[in-house]
């Protein structure tokens, strides 16, 4: 998903505003906005990558980006359902190589968190951005506490065979606290190490997911606490940046369907209108194996729209999605369509939980997930 200018793209289209005040707001998101698309540099995500367990979990300093996303539906003992999304971004900028500056707090490091969660029976949608350097211990990275966290949102490896996880994130009207155990083991997505989203050499990341992932816990929303469990999605990418990229915007789902079989995509739409060749899809059968699709082996078609009225975009929420070689055909739908993140200086962008119905040869199947869009209206 984000690397050379695309990558670029989507911390423009991503990053919320930093909950401080108005005036330094708009301070604080340019003098941001100039570290993360200054012309830093990094180490290139190239063919041939060695994955080693448990080391890329964790950070990778040599590469300008990473991100720790983390995606779920969960439904209640009462009868209630939700969506979450939880994620943890570091990005390095090109202040780092000044020696002038007190480490502790100088921005070389930034550290930006995401929390969001659809309240489907009430049609309720929520979310918080917050932006941190690591100064003395405030966010980061820390493979020996098995830890990536910001303030006190925080993503803790408890084992690694078999993968066990603790999750939490905290706003002023929820607090989510799960307790995550991987189904399968980790799925590397593309060919060759690399999932390509360019010509460019390096213009491509280092991506895996966790796709089937047991979740259990509490939730609090809104003075509610609930008993929760379901299913999650993990995904992990680290990359740096390649200048020039034609990209405007893309779609992206994950897949779980109730036969146990995962299925990500992500379409990549260029500024001409047209799709990328690069846009591409990982099919995870029952037993765990994996197989890499080019953009010939699947379609993407959008079927009905939802028009924002503040922000006048106009997202896709209803899907059609054919892979043929599966005999797959499904349709996705939302209970809830309004899941836009509205921002006041930076990019908009809808993310929201799914639901999938249809047939793999010739059986119906079902299941749920998480649809992602950016680059949509102004």
């Amino acid at each position: 998903m984000n690397h050379c200018a695309r990558f670029r793209i989507f911390f423009y289209l991503k990053m919320r505003t930093v909950p401080f005040h108005r005036a330094a707001r708009a301070v604080g998101v340019f003098f941001l906005a100039a570290l993360l698309f200054g012309g830093s540099s990094g180490e290139l995500a190239l063919p041939g990558y060695r994955y080693e367990f448990p080391r890329d979990y964790f950070s990778h300093p040599s590469y300008q980006t990473e991100w720790w996303y983390y995606t779920g539906n969960l439904a209640s003992n009462d009868g209630a359902t939700f969506g979450f999304e939880v994620t943890f971004f570091r990005t390095h900028s090109r202040a780092s190589e000044s020696t002038e500056h007190n480490p502790v707090w100088f921005p070389s490091e930034i550290y930006i968190g995401h929390f969001a969660l659809t309240d489907v029976r009430n049609r309720r949608f929520y979310h918080q951005e917050r932006v941190n350097r690591s100064g003395p211990g405030l966010a980061g990275i820390d493979a020996n506490q098995g830890k990536i966290w910001n303030g006190n949102w925080s993503a803790r490896f408890l084992s690694y065979e078999p993968i066990r996880q603790r999750l939490e994130a905290v706003s002023s009207n929820a607090h989510l606290l799960l307790t995550l155990a991987s189904q399968k083991p980790v799925v590397i997505h593309g060919v060759n190490g690399v999932s390509q989203k360019g010509p460019k050499p390096g213009e491509a990341s280092h991506y895996f997911s966790l796709t089937r992932v047991a979740a259990s816990g509490a939730l609090s929303l809104n003075g509610r606490n609930y008993t929760v469990s379901g299913r999650a999605w993990m995904d992990r990418e680290f990359f740096s940046d390649v200048p020039g990229d034609p990209v405007s915007g893309w779609d992206w789902m994950c897949i779980q369907l109730n036969n146990d079989e995962e299925l990500m995509l992500y379409r990549l739409r260029l500024k001409d209108g047209s799709i990328s060749p690069f846009s591409s899809a990982t099919f995870v059968s029952a037993g765990g194996t994996s197989q890499f699709l080019d953009s010939r082996r699947f379609s993407l078609t959008p079927l009905k729209t939802w028009h924002s009225a503040d922000t006048g975009a106009d997202y896709p929420i209803s899907w059609n999605i054919e892979v043929p070689s599966k005999e797959l055909h499904l349709l996705l739908t939302t209970p809830v369509v309004q899941q836009e993140l509205v921002n006041r200086v930076t990019r908009n962008y809808w993310e929201g939980l799914v639901r999938y119905s249809g047939t793999e040869r010739g059986q119906p199947v079902a299941g749920d997930g998480y649809l992602e869009m950016t680059g949509y209206g102004r």
